[in-house]
């Protein structure tokens, strides 16, 4: 016999007459069933549970009593369970022998008669049948309440995960759904919500994709995933996730679609917000960062820029100190050849008839003239060359030079000039200017050994912003370009030095850039040069634009009468006692009674002593007492007294608040005999 799930199920017997239960238990005992035995109807009924295997009952037991607490019991059975009634009788079971079993079997259900007398053999036989019935409504209570217990637990999880279940019958397009499923479209959980109401509320863009998976899912069997909106009655939008699973037949022929929803608005609106912080962070760290780079390049081209006025500033540190030291040389050479370009003068009136004494005078007074010309160069990189600064008309210049320009670059070389109908004169002197441009030209020739072009080209241009050294303004651009082998960076940048040549040795001073950047800064302009190796060379001159109209040239030449001004009474002060003295002799040779005094204090003891002078001619450049103290000393004794201060510098410094002449050095006896006239007229 096969075990009974609940061990503790027992036989239940009443049969309060004569021998019955007693001979019933025994044969229930012999094929090992227990069983208990009821005295009454009341005991019998109270005894009654699911423990129970089976009854065994008498029908005389049955018969005049109240059958409804027994048939109450019986009503409220569990749904698995059916208990087994076994009835003595002694008329059969049949309705025909037995009226009374009708009532019987409307009131107990599940009824087994047995007829008295019988034989053990049929009343054990009948009691296993029993109990195997019991066994598996046993089996079957097992079953139902794992099914149960799973369904709780099912239940549990998808209310836990506000999961709501549904299921569509593919056939009918039937949808069971749970109340849960149905507020997740919006419905009350108590709503009737049909497959067309799911339908109807899906967002239109997200129809046809949901559409789509659901063939998908039938057509291939894959599990049914999707996310898409949905619009609620009271017209709101939301998300729900939708998953499936195919359920088929024992053909294989899809039935039903099985499947849990989800509420997913939450989720997909935190994921935008996510993602919007996102693209917002994105967006801020793109700023960062092109800000970290426009501070990193800023911070870069201010390193840059620094290193580049620190070169700048070294660079014009050495030039300065190369300008000091040029300059001071070239006012020296220039003292000594005073003294030698003088007494050379002096010496020719004396060598009239000697032709050969001649000859030698006039070689010695070129090289002195040259020597003179070397240190206007010296002194224009050291920016302290005498400069006569007047309006200059640079088209006319330019014009006026073409011819002298041509013979000096040769019949190689082509000279192309690009000059404006009008341009408005330039602040600048133009004897220097034509010197410039002269050097200049001659370069351009030099750059090109094997001949080419030369272009000369005038242009105006104004500056808005203050440029390098150049002030807001107008400016004329005198260009001068050659197609030469042209420079690199590093001898672009060492082009102005002086002494720097990139000519053949003997071929070139290098004071030529030199002078002319020195020119451009005295003039408030600049020289500008741009190269490139192999392609030539373009070197611009920028000079302020004048306001004033040209000047004419000024006719120097003094005929002897005009330079007659009659004998004159001169102080002359210089500390060089070989100037000194030459100036002396040239004064004398002109006719003047000449004082010589070598200081400035030596100058005003012969003020104060020797009485009143014609004409105070004074070096400016002395120890202890300046030319311009001296003068100004001289002012306060004699203060219609007139002075004439020689100098080999463009300026004198500033402190002079009166006007004074200025004689250049080198001068000659006839710059000296025109200077003496223009300061006595």
């Amino acid at each position: 016999m096969s075990t009974i799930p609940n061990r503790e199920a027992i036989a239940l017997i009443h049969a309060p007459l004569g021998r019955d239960a007693q001979i019933a238990g025994s044969l229930l005992s012999e094929a090992g069933i227990p069983s208990k035995n009821g005295e009454d109807i009341s005991a019998f009924v109270a005894a009654l549970n699911d423990d129970v295997a089976f009854a065994v009952v008498t029908e005389e037991a049955l018969r005049s009593i109240d059958l409804r607490p027994l048939s109450a019991w019986i009503k409220s059975q569990p749904t698995w369970s059916d208990l087994p009634f076994i009835i003595l009788t002694h008329r059969g079971g049949g309705p025909e022998r037995n009226p009374s079993a009708a009532r019987l079997l409307e009131v107990l259900g599940n009824v087994s008669f047995i007829e008295r007398p019988f034989h053990a053999t049929t009343f054990v036989s009948v009691a296993s049948s029993a109990l195997r019935a019991r066994r598996r409504q046993y089996e079957a209570r097992l079953r139902i309440e794992a099914l149960d217990e799973g369904e709780r637990r099912l239940q549990t999880a998808l209310e836990a995960g506000h999961l709501g279940a549904w299921e569509l019958d593919l056939d009918t397009y039937n949808l069971i759904t749970s109340a849960t499923c149905r507020r997740i479209f919006g419905r009350a959980g108590d709503d009737a919500f049909t497959y067309g109401d799911l339908l109807a509320a899906i967002h239109p863009d997200d129809f046809e994709k949901m559409q789509a998976a659901v063939r998908t899912t039938i057509e291939t069997g894959v599990d049914y995933a999707i996310e898409y909106r949905t619009v609620w009655p009271d017209g709101s939008v939301h998300w729900a996730d939708i998953r499936a699973q195919v359920s088929r037949d024992r053909s294989g022929k899809a039935v039903k679609l099985v499947g849990v929803s989800a509420d997913v608005t939450a989720r997909v609106s935190l994921e935008e917000q996510q993602r919007r912080l996102h693209e917002i962070l994105e967006e801020r760290v793109a700023e960062r960062t092109e800000e970290l780079r426009k501070a990193h390049s800023t911070v870069m081209a201010e390193v840059a820029q620094r290193e580049r006025a620190e070169a700048q500033l070294r660079q014009a540190q050495k030039m300065e100190a190369i300008g000091q030291l040029t300059g001071g040389v070239a006012h020296d050479f220039n003292n000594l050849l005073m003294a030698v370009l003088g007494n050379l003068e002096l010496l020719r009136k004396h060598a009239d008839g000697d032709a050969k004494a001649t000859r030698l005078i006039e070689g010695a007074l070129q090289g002195a003239r040259r020597g003179a010309s070397l240190t206007q160069r010296l002194l224009a990189f050291a920016r302290r060359q005498d400069l006569r600064v007047d309006a200059v008309d640079l088209g006319k210049l330019v014009d006026e030079m073409t011819d002298l320009l041509k013979r000096s670059v040769g019949t190689d070389i082509v000279i192309e000039t690009a000059l404006p109908e009008r341009m408005d004169p330039v602040l600048a002197d133009s004897n220097q200017l034509e010197l410039a441009l002269l050097n200049l030209v001659v370069n351009a020739r030099d750059a090109m050994p094997n001949g080419g072009t030369i272009r000369i080209s005038l242009t105006e241009t104004n500056l808005s912003t203050q440029s390098g050294e150049l002030a807001p303004g107008r400016y004329g651009v005198l260009s001068v370009a050659d197609e030469g082998h042209g420079m690199d960076e590093d001898t672009l940048e060492k082009a102005i030095e002086p002494f720097f040549s990139t000519k053949e040795l003997g071929k070139g001073t290098g004071l030529g850039l030199s002078m002319i950047h020195g020119l451009a800064l005295q003039l408030k302009g600049r020289l500008q040069l741009s190269s490139t190796p192999g392609q030539g060379t373009t070197a611009e001159l920028w000079i302020p634009v004048s306001s004033e109209a040209p000047v004419a040239a000024e006719e120097t030449a003094v005929s002897e009468q005009e330079q007659q001004v009659g004998a004159l009474r001169v102080l002359l002060v210089d500390d060089d006692f070989l100037i000194a003295m030459s100036s002396v002799d040239m004064l004398a040779d002109l006719g003047h009674d000449v004082v010589e005094a070598h200081s400035g204090k030596e100058a005003l003891a012969h003020l104060k002593e020797n009485g009143r002078f014609d004409l105070l001619i004074t070096d400016y450049s002395m120890p202890e007492m300046t030319g311009g103290d001296l003068a100004k000393a001289a002012k306060t004794l004699f203060p219609d007294l007139p002075i004439l201060i020689a100098s080999g510098y463009a300026d004198l410094p500033p402190g002079i608040d009166f006007e004074v002449a200025r004689l250049g050095k080198p001068y000659t006896q006839q710059q000296l005999a025109l200077e003496i006239e223009r300061v006595m007229r």
